[in-house]
């Protein structure tokens, strides 16, 4: 008995789901989108290849945080230049221009740190409101909560 691989091309059958974030928890909301985006959630499911959904969360400034993690929880980034550090709270960035970039960071910090994550992340779309431009994809609503 041989161990089944499906051909890559198989895996052309990526579906379009939208996720709503509005009153969900971060880390608990980005595990089943990691989990959408990197295909767990079908049988046919092959660790070395792209065959996860698209997936579209909307309403990304309405998400909670537990306990005092909006206050706590610091976010760094480092241009590479002296003095550069920059850090921000969740607070701070809910409030900003970009406050899907939380929701963001989360989900891409559960993805592969390779080739493939990077290919993954891409199918991910996440916006601060309720109006996206994907309808045309037709995304279907799953039950994540």
């Amino acid at each position: 008995m041989k161990t089944y691989f499906p051909k890559p091309s198989s895996n052309d059958d990526a579906n379009w789901v939208i996720v709503d974030a509005s009153g969900q928890t971060v880390g608990r909301l980005a595990t089943q989108v990691a989990q959408l985006l990197r295909g767990k959630h079908k049988v046919d499911y092959t660790p070395n290849q792209l065959c996860g959904d698209y997936v579209v969360v909307i309403n990304a400034d309405k998400v909670v945080f537990t306990g005092s993690k909006m206050d706590d929880k610091v976010y760094t980034r480092y241009s590479g230049y002296p003095s550069g550090l920059k850090t921000a709270t969740p607070r701070q960035i809910l409030s900003s221009a970009y406050p899907e970039r939380v929701l963001h960071h989360a989900i891409k910090g559960m993805l592969p740190k390779n080739r493939l994550g990077r290919r993954m992340i891409k199918r991910l779309k996440v916006y601060a409101g309720d109006v996206h431009p994907h309808s045309a994809q037709q995304p279907q609503s799953l039950g994540v909560n």
